[in-house]
């Protein structure tokens, strides 16, 4: 977002040893530390940051087992997401093309348990490598023991920054992705006249829908999707559907329903909205994406999406939560 504070010190860690020099480092000088890939999914307070900033770089790409069913790759934590993906694409293995284009380093991956389009990186993550600060030891992290839920797990939860990721083993097949698909991209498919559906053909689609609905954080400052998709109970969604025929829901194995943030946001009034007190605005094609045009402050942002918070909790008696990090 461009926002936020200066830190005191800020190192990159390119390899295992480096990551446990920094994190001995820091905790010999009791000096505070945070560990990050790209930042991209951060969001900084204006106070900044009077410790260490460590930068995972630890890149690296091994096919480990290949069959006639799929391959199983390693992959550095300092990886760039969407090269891996694409690699992975250009290979012919599927599993992670609805996962195009999100920003971010392949160690972040699973603590955010990244999605899109109906996929999670759950689904094909084995193994989560990484250094352990509380025992002084590397080791790995099997997929049942990362506590995956939608959008959280147990390195964003209970155990934050205490593991250093070093590394992901994922599991890719050798077959074709099958229907049906995420409502947008089985739109995209019709639209275009898809009809072969390949690990290209899906990656083709999420990266043309995602150019529209979110803005290259590079060039507009953004965090993507700034709210995560809430979930209410049945009786909850049935209540609102009267009043908003036009509202979705997908229900859950656990007997809730998960509604469209986005969907919420517009319906609120905020798509398109250029906010002058704050310098704050919403996508144009995309009311969830949240963009810093002219705000100086970490404060103005938020104070904006206090805003956004509180109309979606007065019309839909719904209280959205932030997807980005507030740090530190």
């Amino acid at each position: 977002m461009k926002l936020g504070g200066p830190a005191r010190w800020l190192a990159e860690a390119a390899s295992k040893d480096d990551a446990q020099e920094l994190y001995k480092f820091a905790t010999d000088k009791n000096i505070p530390f945070l560990i990050i890939g790209q930042g991209s999914n951060i969001v900084w307070r204006d106070e900044g940051f009077a410790g260490l900033i460590i930068v995972n770089k630890i890149l690296g790409r091994e096919v480990l087992s290949d069959d006639s069913s799929g391959v199983t790759i390693r992959v550095g934590a300092g990886e760039n997401w969407d090269e891996v993906v694409g690699r992975a694409v250009d290979n012919g293995w599927s599993g992670i093309e609805f996962l195009s284009k999100i920003p971010g380093t392949a160690g972040a991956a699973p603590v955010q348990n990244i999605g899109a389009y109906g996929a999670e990186l759950s689904e094909t993550l084995v193994e989560v490598e990484a250094y352990d600060t509380q025992t002084d030891s590397f080791g790995s992290i099997l997929n049942e023991a990362c506590q995956f839920s939608y959008r959280n797990s147990r390195f964003k939860s209970k155990d934050k920054n205490r593991f250093m990721i070093t590394g992901i083993i994922l599991r890719l097949k050798k077959s074709l992705p099958e229907p049906p698909f995420y409502e947008s991209l089985t739109k995209y498919f019709e639209e275009h006249g898809v009809t072969n559906y390949t690990p290209t053909s899906v990656r083709e689609a999420v990266t043309a829908i995602r150019a529209v609905k979110l803005p290259d954080p590079s060039v507009v400052a953004n965090n993507g999707s700034f709210f995560t998709n809430p979930f209410v109970n049945k009786e909850h969604f049935e209540k609102l559907k009267e009043s908003y025929p036009d509202i979705k829901g997908w229900p859950t194995p656990e007997g809730k329903v998960k509604l469209a943030a986005g969907w919420l946001v517009e319906q609120a009034g905020f798509k398109g909205i250029h906010d002058q007190d704050t310098g704050m605005a919403t996508w144009q094609d995309q009311a969830l994406v949240l963009v810093n045009e002219h705000g100086r402050k970490t404060a103005d942002l938020l104070a904006f999406k206090q805003k956004v918070v509180f109309k979606v909790d007065e019309l839909f008696g719904v209280v959205l939560e932030q997807e980005p990090e507030l740090l530190p």
